[in-house]
């Protein structure tokens, strides 16, 4: 099974703190609430820099210790990086000798970039696909994560938009059904319950906010890890 960092992934899922503002108050807060993992959200910290974004994760090594998921989400999958794909995407690398996984998006035209520097440095790749308006059938789903798992993925994530409990029944079912790591996610509010539940049908993270969440649905750390605590 995975591990990111000192989390074995196969004992339990890990609670993934998103930081997406005031990073280093965050990530300790996050770490008090709960958080196993920090996943540092360089899209929405603003940073375009290599030698800033250097300088934040060694800060947060030794101020705060968790293991760190570097992500520089596009805005076709729900981030606000404005500037070109390849500095994008070069700004990600630049992160891998800093951190203990990254996040790329399947859809990336550099996916390929990452993949490959991730592997030549040993680090957890998580190839992820969002879709923000509807919960694609099952089939396509378990297609999806099949997708990005031949691309090379660690983990394969998976973040859709319910429109009905059946379309969040259908989540857990092809999250159930497959036999690879995957990190799944129904967003919204109607959604909002797989965050704590789709850990038990085998989605192994779980992301939750510290303030304000960063992606619909999000709960509060330290609520999810409480209600984590009662079901698993």
């Amino acid at each position: 099974m995975v591990r990111i960092g000192h989390v074995d992934l196969g004992q339990a899922p890990g609670i993934v703190a998103a930081i997406g503002a005031d990073p280093i108050p965050t990530a300790s807060k996050a770490r008090s609430m709960g958080a196993h993992i920090l996943e540092v959200r360089i899209d929405l910290l603003g940073i375009k820099d290599e030698k800033e974004l250097a300088l934040l994760l060694d800060e947060l090594h030794e101020q705060v210790g968790l293991p760190i998921i570097a992500t520089n989400r596009c805005q076709k999958e729900g981030g606000h990086w404005d500037g070109s794909e390849e500095a994008r995407v070069e700004l990600l690398v630049s992160a891998l000798t800093r951190v203990d996984a990254v996040d790329v998006e399947l859809s990336a035209p550099l996916r390929k970039r990452v993949v490959d520097a991730a592997r030549a440095l040993n680090k957890v790749l998580i190839i992820s696909s969002h879709d923000f308006k509807v919960t694609p059938p099952a089939s396509v789903m378990a297609a999806t994560l099949k997708q990005a798992m031949a691309a090379g993925a660690d983990i394969a994530k998976l973040a859709v938009t319910p429109n009905s409990t059946a379309d969040t029944l259908a989540l857990l079912t092809v999250t159930q059904e497959a036999d690879f790591p995957v990190s799944t996610i129904a967003m919204g509010k109607l959604g909002s319950h797989t965050r704590v539940v789709a850990p038990i049908y085998g989605s192994v993270l779980t992301y939750g906010a510290v303030e304000d969440a960063v992606a619909p649905g999000q709960l509060k750390i330290d609520e999810l890890k409480h209600c984590m605590e009662m079901l698993i």
